[in-house]
């Protein structure tokens, strides 16, 4: 039994000005006792939060006794988290500077400072008292709603000052049991597809990485090249315009979508997802022999960590096992002979070299993942060429 948590991003409707100001005045005060907490905590070397409340509380209490006095709380939990990342990336020499800056701010809430107001409304608590907001609930808020997830006891608020919204990010807890699996499905993760074995049948989910990672890549340099002569290398307009390119949530939705396939056939099946064991950065030694930059960047952003981490939340949601099994050679070796597969000419199908057999790369490699992880099963597997022999 393991408890899974998801976040859902849930807006406010459009507030009055005169509301909407009580919210903005809020932000500014628990912005200014975050300031003062990570400038503290850094200077002093405290990353704990129980000490560093324990060091403030009272302090804040004095100096801000018109807000509820569990924001002096959760700005301590705030800025701890904070000052804790801070001096870990002092450490390891990774920080730019010698204090952090906060710059954007989320408000945390605790149990005393929020609740809901039927399935449609929240209240917080605020200088002025407790303020009710209604919210725009979506698709995916009222799948969690309705499928007994529960929520949270903590949430963060962020405002958005264009639309004069308040954003609340919820968080929902399910306790789920992980089935034991009566079957595989191997999961080979590339630059271009993803290559499921179900069934005995190896399916290759087209997901254009490859064509998303080059477009953006040819547009960012066509913006970089254009706003670098008129206005420079720091140009505030050109940061403007790169911030509205949407490679990583064309990538994400791909992610999820493909997540989604993989993991509603397993649960079907009672079958277990078999995934390469793969470091914290794969691609890292993958460009270790490539020189040509703009394959580096392909394979850089290739996503195949992210592709799956997404596979790995959504089985964790549903309780799909997971089996991870070592990746060395899965495309080289025919898995009937165990014998090394022949490719010529960047060809995706190659011969075995002892049996002669035609083998697909990426059918190979199932296969082989599919051998390497049969002894959770308590098998040996069985593979057969899917092509045939010549």
């Amino acid at each position: 039994m393991s408890e899974v948590t998801r976040t859902v991003v849930v807006r406010s409707v459009p507030l009055p000005r005169r509301l909407f100001r009580v919210f903005v005045e809020l932000e500014g005060v628990y912005k200014s006792m975050v300031g003062r907490l990570v400038a503290y905590a850094v200077e002093n070397g405290v990353a704990s939060f129980v000490k560093l409340k324990a060091l403030k509380y009272l302090e804040l209490r004095s100096s801000y006794p018109q807000l509820p006095s569990h924001y002096a709380y959760t700005a301590c939990q705030d800025a701890a988290t904070r000052a804790k990342s801070f001096l870990k990336l002092r450490r390891r020499g990774l920080a730019r500077k010698d204090h952090p800056e906060v710059r954007r701010i989320s408000i945390w809430l605790d149990d005393h400072l929020w609740r809901m107001s039927g399935l449609t409304g929240i209240e917080v608590a605020t200088y002025v008292g407790w303020v009710r907001v209604e919210l725009e609930p979506h698709k995916q808020y009222w799948r969690y709603v309705n499928s007994g997830w529960k929520l949270s006891s903590e949430v963060k608020l962020r405002l958005d000052e264009e639309s004069r919204r308040l954003i609340f990010y919820l968080t929902f807890r399910r306790s789920v049991e992980t089935y034991e699996p009566r079957d595989l499905i191997p999961v080979d993760v590339n630059e271009n597809h993803v290559a499921v074995m179900i069934d005995q049948d190896v399916y290759l989910l087209e997901t254009s990485f490859k064509d998303i990672t080059l477009g953006y890549y040819y547009r960012r340099k066509a913006i970089q090249k254009k706003y670098d002569k008129s206005c420079g290398v720091d140009c505030r307009v050109k940061r403007k315009v790169l911030r509205k390119l949407r490679e990583g949530e064309r990538k994400n939705d791909l992610k999820w979508k493909l997540a989604n396939i993989i993991v509603r056939a397993a649960v079907e099946r009672r079958s277990a997802i078999v995934l390469e064991r793969l470091s914290k950065n794969p691609a890292k030694g993958m460009i270790s022999r490539i020189k040509d930059a703009q394959l580096r960047h392909r394979v850089y952003q290739a996503s195949f960590k992210g592709v799956q981490r997404g596979i790995e939340e959504k089985a964790r949601e549903h309780g799909v096992p997971i089996v991870y099994v070592n990746p060395r050679n899965t495309s080289r070796m025919c898995p009937i002979h165990n014998a090394p597969i022949i490719y010529e000419n960047g060809s995706r199908v190659g011969r075995c070299s002892r049996g002669g057999e035609l083998w697909h790369r990426e059918v190979a490699a199932c296969y082989n993942l599919r051998l390497r992880a049969s002894p959770h099963l308590g098998g040996e597997g069985n593979a057969q060429s899917p092509v045939g022999s010549p």
